[in-house]
């Protein structure tokens, strides 16, 4: 741990056509080898794409998605006297939004046939309906959370 003050926290960059932070956050998620160009063509497309289906702003849509799927609770493993458990916990909001992140690039990129950014609208439709695998995944980690729950008392 460090010995000195607390490193302060910048402002994320947001993002140049919504003006959003999250989105912001999402191309830097998407970018691979720094190619920050490639990664908005992709989320910009996404968004397009969701817009034209679902017939509503895709800002909108996207934000109800990604509310959807954040986790609340996760698990953590603890030791304690040789054992080890694993301890519910509350998720942090900075975190919430990097997990959710997270799951909608690694299962839009996990569908096969078709293209990174058709992959992503349709994981953001589906997962702005409660559906989908991003929603299924959030669904057993708070499962894992609730089943786990005496031993919350290791929480510290």
């Amino acid at each position: 741990m460090a010995r000195r003050r607390r490193a302060v926290k910048r402002p994320r960059p947001r993002d140049s056509r919504f003006n959003n932070e999250q989105v912001g956050r999402l191309i830097n998620q998407v970018m691979r080898c720094g190619k920050k160009s490639t990664a908005q063509k992709v989320v910009y497309d996404a968004f397009q794409i969701v817009e034209e289906r679902s017939g509503k702003p895709a800002l909108e849509v996207f934000n109800s998605a990604v509310d959807n799927i954040r986790p609340r609770l996760e698990v953590k493993s603890r030791r304690v006297g040789g054992a080890t458990y694993q301890v519910p916990i509350e998720v942090s909001s900075d975190r919430q939004l990097a997990l959710t992140f997270r799951w909608l690039i690694m299962f839009s990129s996990g569908r096969r046939g078709m293209g990174l950014a058709p992959a992503m609208a349709a994981e953001i439709l589906d997962a702005s309906q409660g559906q989908g695998s991003c929603i299924k995944r959030r669904d057993d980690t708070h499962k894992m959370a609730q089943a786990n729950k005496a031993f919350a008392h290791y929480r510290w």
